[in-house]
């Protein structure tokens, strides 16, 4: 199994969790989360100029899926929420060793 975090707009949201059901994932987490990357919160579009770092508010989606399913959903979170420009966010991939639901005490997959 593997995990995947991504940070990205929040307007990129509905898109993500709409690929997200298209790849039968059962659940997610979302949390509103404020950031920066390379360009240290810097919006071109916006000619603000300044040395210091600007956080932007992002969202941080995240779930676990089958090993199987991990190439395909990259590749559609590259197609559908990816613009090519800064601020579009980033994507972990994390192993994930074990999975147990609670309430019925299934384990691995099976609790996904």
């Amino acid at each position: 199994m593997k995990k995947i975090e991504v940070i990205t707009r929040q307007e990129k949201l509905n898109g993500l969790k709409e690929l997200l059901v298209v790849h039968n994932c059962t659940g997610m987490t979302v949390t509103s989360v404020m950031g920066c990357g390379r360009q240290k919160g810097y919006i071109p579009e916006m000619n603000i100029v300044g040395s210091d770092i600007n956080l932007l508010p992002k969202v941080m989606v995240f779930t676990v899926v089958p090993d199987d399913e991990i190439d395909d959903i990259l590749a559609d979170i590259n197609s559908i929420i990816g613009t090519g420009k800064a601020g579009d966010g980033k994507v972990f991939v994390y192993d994930v060793q074990e999975a147990m639901r609670i309430r019925t005490n299934e384990r691995g997959e099976k609790a996904l």
